[in-house]
């Protein structure tokens, strides 16, 4: 019985986690690299209220976890603390980019966005990376 307990409370951990965000863009790429993931950039700033609450809403969803953990390299870079690739605009915030596994964008969009939206970027990311590869092997 106490066995079930504890697993029962060491998975409720688990699912509660938040995700591992990475602040160091060249070292997502390679591990997106290695580990054939897409890369999902988060740029935010400290007082941004929106950014604060996709981050207790959307970004704490199970099912968005899971799927970003799964399918992506997750990157948050705050534009008041972290150096922002160029590539990037960090203005207004929240932004969100959706790269493949090169540093490609793919796909982006800003402002807060609920879990359905989230869903639909990442399908819309997978669609886009699909289209591109088609078309470079034609």
């Amino acid at each position: 019985m106490g066995y079930f307990i504890t697993m029962l409370l060491f998975s409720k951990l688990l699912l509660g986690a938040d995700l591992n965000w990475s602040s160091d863009y060249a070292k997502a790429l390679i591990q997106a690299k290695n580990e054939n993931k897409f890369v999902y950039v988060f740029i935010t700033s400290d007082s941004c209220q929106w950014c604060r609450k996709f981050e207790n809403t959307t970004l704490k969803d199970t099912s968005i976890k899971q799927r970003l953990e799964k399918e992506y390299v997750t990157i948050q870079l705050s534009r008041d603390a972290n150096i922002i690739p160029d590539k990037f605009q960090t203005s207004p915030v929240p932004r969100h980019y959706f790269l493949d596994k090169n540093g490609a964008i793919l796909y982006n969009t800003l402002g807060y966005r609920d879990v359905e939206l989230m869903h639909s970027f990442m399908d819309n990311t997978k669609e886009r990376y699909a289209i591109k590869n088609k078309q470079g092997k034609e």
